[in-house]
Order: structure tokens, then C-alpha cells, then sequence
């Protein structure tokens, strides 16, 4: 069971993830269903010899397999347009979060309530303790409450980058000259962890993201703390 949730998605830890594994789901469903037919009728094919030379047309069978991929196919599109428009709504978020690309590191800042600003570098080897992972383990966290809208603005210094974090369904391109943004609305409490997810140089594997929820009392007091 361990090795086959190696190949599954990451529990979700927002709604939009939620609803992309649902959409997984669906459409491999559909895609699992459409395999099947096609294979029994290729066998069918093969193993009968059911067939009529001088049929020249079958308007019934030519209409239904016309119909039904359309069908198929608008049943695809809707919830996955339904979740483009999600993932680009952002309702009144409490907390803005600036994530600057760097090769090859990010920096963070802060500035609603205080303003913050610091670099997040991926922890050396002989610095981890115990408890914490290799190469997606950084110096500083992205602290975050849980339960609220968070916004987050995503650039670049140098070249292109990708902030991504897969258990929270979100992947924004950082781009030289550009401000990109995407919203988070963590539901639990954790710390959940990401890595730059565009080619960007030979340190490419070195830039992981790790974002720690906390409650907004605990986040307020960590505020104040700078």
C-alpha cells in the first residue's frame, strides 16, 4: 500500500486541490470507460466474422458515435473550466505574500501589518535535524494562518521560475518583470513543502519552498517578533 501512494496525489490542503483530484477522478473515469469500449469492439472485431460487404452506410451508428464523444467531451470541459475560474478567483484576501525567484533561493516579504523581509535557502545536510527532510528542508519558512485567504504575488530577479507547493494545488510562473498571483486558503494546520518547478539553472533541484500553517493568534505574535 506505502509504494502505491507513491503514485497518488498529496492529501489536499486547500479547496482548490480538493476539487483538482476530484476532477482527476472524473476524467479518468470517462478515459477508463472510452478504453473499455474501444477494446471490446477491436475483439469483437477480430474474434467475429460478423461483417457485410455490400453495407455501404449506417446513419444510426454514424450519428451515435458522433454524439457521443461531443457529449464526452462538454462533460470534460465544464467542471475543468469550472475550476480555471476558481483558481483565478481571489475574494478579499487578508494577507498579501511577495515571493521573489532568486538563483537559486527565494526571498519573501511581507508588508499588510509589518514589514517583513527575509531569504529562504535550502538547509544544508549536516544542519537537518532528525524530524526534518533533505533537500526540501529551508533555512526560514513561509509562515502562513490557516482558514483565511491568503494572496500570493510570484517574480522573478533573474529568470524564470516556478513557485509551486502540490499538496495546496498551486504552481505560479515567477517571470523577470512581471507580478503573477495565486491564492491559497490552507485548512489545516502543518507544514507542507514545494520546490521551484521551471528549469532554472544548474541549481535548479536546490530552491525548495517550505510554508508552515499556524493559527492566526501564533501567526500575530510571530509578526511582532521582528
Amino acid at each position: 500500500m506505502s509504494s502505491w501512494n507513491t503514485y497518488s496525489f498529496q492529501d489536499p490542503m486547500t479547496p482548490i486541490m480538493e476539487q483538482l483530484i476530484m476532477f482527476n477522478d472524473h476524467a479518468m473515469m470517462i478515459i477508463i470507460m472510452i478504453t473499455v469500449t474501444v477494446m471490446y469492439m477491436m475483439v469483437s472485431i477480430i474474434m467475429n466474422k460478423l461483417i457485410d460487404k455490400n453495407m455501404l452506410e449506417g446513419q444510426l451508428i454514424e450519428l451515435i458515435w458522433t454524439i457521443t464523444p461531443a457529449i464526452l467531451l462538454i462533460l470534460i470541459a465544464l467542471p475543468s473550466l469550472r475550476i480555471l475560474y476558481l483558481i483565478e478567483e481571489i475574494n478579499n484576501p487578508v494577507i498579501s505574500i511577495k515571493a521573489i525567484g532568486h538563483q537559486w533561493y527565494w526571498s519573501y516579504e511581507y508588508s499588510d501589518l509589518k514589514k517583513i523581509e527575509f531569504d529562504s535557502y535550502m538547509k544544508p545536510m549536516e544542519e537537518l535535524s532528525n524530524m526534518e527532510f533533505r533537500l526540501i528542508e529551508t533555512d526560514n519558512h513561509i509562515i502562513t494562518p490557516f482558514n483565511l485567504m491568503i494572496r500570493i504575488l510570484v517574480s522573478s530577479t533573474d529568470v524564470i521560475h516556478s513557485w509551486t507547493i502540490p499538496s495546496m494545488g498551486i504552481k505560479i510562473d515567477a517571470t523577470p518583470g512581471r507580478i503573477n498571483q495565486g491564492n491559497l486558503l490552507i485548512l489545516r494546520p502543518g507544514v507542507f513543502y514545494g520546490q521551484c518547478s521551471e528549469i532554472c539553472g544548474a541549481n535548479h533541484s536546490f530552491m525548495p519552498i517550505t510554508l508552515e500553517s499556524i493559527s492566526m493568534n501564533k501567526f500575530l505574535n510571530w509578526m511582532m517578533s521582528f
